[in-house]
């Protein structure tokens, strides 16, 4: 019978930061779930994990790995929209010296790095239509050729992918290949939304208040029951992810001894949702019309600060403004990458950039022995 993880973990066993594998999925969904990926965990298929942002997709992958005859081996977790199309392929593939300006000396990609465990492709719908051919040749010939290289180097490794998107739509649309797709969804594990599996809800909050007060040195709080019932009610559109920066600024700006409803820092904001469309003299907005809110004053406000923000003679007042409305557009949208650009109408890519600059989000992870702090975090 298929031991799951403990939830939670004993806290005289239990390290100062335990492993995201540590957690059990309380909700019978979840369990499900879990029941599946330890089917699936021994075998070398390729896995394609789907769901929202926030949901825990590395955390399942992290548990194939662990459940797996690869589980000594390395675990590496590549964010294929973090990086540009320009250096996607050196990351991936490696580079050997002077295959491009700046290229100085040989370097290994990720594939090679995984070589005997298991590589994450995390929003692998990412990857440049030329990559994603490359990828497909490893996939099929478990072989790598680095950029500039000519002799084929053989990788061992097992594949994960994961996905916000549909990609059987990208694969109507020629946006992804369907060959390479076929290929990487042998077996398809579906994450559902936090709202999806309530009964996962107040354990995981219980974990992150262990997990934080353990961070901050505080005292462990209890959660009273009218809280609980709170965090059960709530929408939860940024999923487990949301629930994490919940429960850290409650406990930040907790006073008692005790986390209540009046206590708990639940976000006040609506769910991120498209506006409705302007009536206009016909009826609505032409096709192709260009909305105009100055007209109609919905931008004054915005005019007003950004008068105020020249009068101030603030610096470099473009990269301020830009900053801010990347910021705060990622927060609005309850920490959703995809809702965040589809709201501002630019590429996840963009957005990821920009939030990786800002130190809102993670920048790409290297291997283990690269890593300073080596803690587990949701994709």
């Amino acid at each position: 019978m298929a031991t799951l993880p403990v939830w939670p973990p004993p806290l005289a066993a239990a390290p100062p930061e335990s492993p995201a594998l540590e957690w059990i999925f309380a909700d019978a969904r979840s369990k499900a779930l879990l029941a599946e990926v330890e089917q699936v965990a021994p075998s070398d298929a390729s896995v394609l994990i789907t769901g929202e942002t926030g949901t825990g997709k590395e955390l399942i992958a992290r548990h194939l790995h662990s459940r797996s005859a690869r589980s000594t081996g390395p675990f590496l977790v590549v964010s294929c929209g973090a990086f540009s199309e320009s250096l996607v392929d050196a990351e991936l593939f490696g580079h050997e010296n002077g295959a491009f300006a700046g290229a100085f000396g040989s370097q290994a990609g990720w594939f090679e790095q995984a070589d005997g465990g298991t590589i994450f492709l995390d929003e692998v719908n990412d990857l440049p239509l030329p990559v994603q051919n490359k990828l497909l040749r490893v996939l099929q010939e478990r072989e790598v050729i680095r950029l500039g290289g000519r002799k084929p180097i053989p990788v061992d490794l097992r594949f994960i992918a994961a996905s916000t998107v549909d990609l059987e739509e990208l694969v109507r649309e020629k946006r992804f290949r369907k060959d390479l797709y076929y290929r990487l969804n042998v077996v398809n594990l579906n994450v559902l939304t936090l709202k999806e599996r309530p009964g996962d809800i107040v354990p995981l909050a219980r974990y992150f208040i262990d997990l934080y007060s353990r961070r901050l040195g505080y005292p462990r709080l209890a959660l009273a029951p009218e809280a609980e019932r709170l965090l059960v009610e709530a929408p939860w559109n940024g999923n487990v992810r949301e629930l994490e920066n919940v429960i850290h600024r409650t406990l930040l700006q907790c006073e008692g001894d005790h986390i209540d409803a009046a206590s708990l820092r639940l976000s006040q904001r609506p769910p991120c949702t498209p506006p409705a469309p302007r009536a206009g003299a016909a009826g609505g907005v032409a096709p192709g019309a260009v909305p105009t809110p100055a007209n109609s004053g919905e931008a004054e406000p915005l005019q007003q600060a950004v008068r105020r923000l020249c009068d101030a003679s603030v610096p470099n007042l473009h990269q301020v403004v830009e900053d801010a409305l990347f910021r705060e557009v990622f927060r609005y949208c309850h920490y959703s990458q995809s809702e965040t650009a589809r709201l501002l109408g630019v590429s996840r890519n963009i957005v990821r950039a920009r939030l990786i600059r800002l130190g809102e989000v993670g920048a790409p992870r290297r291997p283990a022995e690269y890593d300073d702090d080596n803690t587990n975090d949701l994709p």
